[in-house]
Parts: structure tokens; C-alpha cells; sequence
């Protein structure tokens, strides 16, 4: 089992599911009133944010129809 993950996919999941779990136990031990732990959450939203906006800009739209055969969709 790996846990460095490769895909797109799962490099988002596992960012969400860490972000998600440290403002879960920095709320339930009560440290998330400490400046220091709301700036290392803050900055892993920050860096979520900017690998979500580079997958978003590197997604390439796909065509589903080839363009030497193009089809009449009124019928």
C-alpha cells in the first residue's frame, strides 16, 4: 500500500480528507484559537485551492464526435 498518492484524483481526496481531519482535532483539543495552528490550516486551504485551479487549467476538453463525420442532431 502506497501513500503518496499518483493520480489527480487522489491527490485532491487525500488534501480534503487532511485538511478536513486537522480543523476536526485542532476544534475537539481546542487549539484552533492559537494563531500559529489557523495559519498552518489556512496555508494548506491555500495550497488545496491552487492545486484545484492547476488541474482545473490543465483539463483538456474531450470531443466526443470525430470532425470528418459530422452528424445532423434535428431528427
Amino acid at each position: 500500500m502506497k501513500f503518496i498518492p499518483k493520480t489527480e484524483n487522489g491527490i485532491a481526496l487525500a488534501s480534503v480528507a487532511v485538511l478536513t481531519f486537522s480543523f476536526f482535532f485542532a476544534g475537539i483539543f481546542d487549539i484552533l484559537d492559537y494563531f500559529i495552528v489557523q495559519v498552518l490550516i489556512f496555508l494548506g486551504f491555500g495550497a488545496l485551492l491552487v492545486a484545484a485551479v492547476n488541474f482545473a487549467l490543465k483539463n483538456d476538453s474531450k470531443k466526443n464526435r470525430p470532425e470528418d463525420k459530422l452528424q445532423d442532431d434535428l431528427h
